[in-house]
């Protein structure tokens, strides 16, 4: 039996609930806007590529945070 860490299970959690909420608050709603499937298909793929987009944005400012800790927290002590 293998273990998993706790961090582990917290991003993967949080990761889960992101997709469920942007499945139930962003996807799902711009499908149910249109009545053609193309055009239902359409709406989905610009719904993804703006996930993309802010998992994007995302990333780069965790990075950023990562690379520039030490400056960072000069401000706070």
């Amino acid at each position: 039996m293998w273990s998993v860490s706790t961090e582990v299970l917290i991003f993967g959690g949080a990761g889960l609930i992101s997709l469920l909420a942007f499945g139930g608050l962003i996807l799902a709603p711009a499908i149910g806007s249109f009545s053609r499937a193309w055009e239902k298909l359409t709406a989905a793929a610009l719904s993804l590529v703006v996930l993309i987009a802010l998992v994007g944005i995302g990333t780069g400012i965790g990075i950023a945070i990562v690379y520039y800790w030490d400056e960072i927290s000069a401000y706070f002590s």
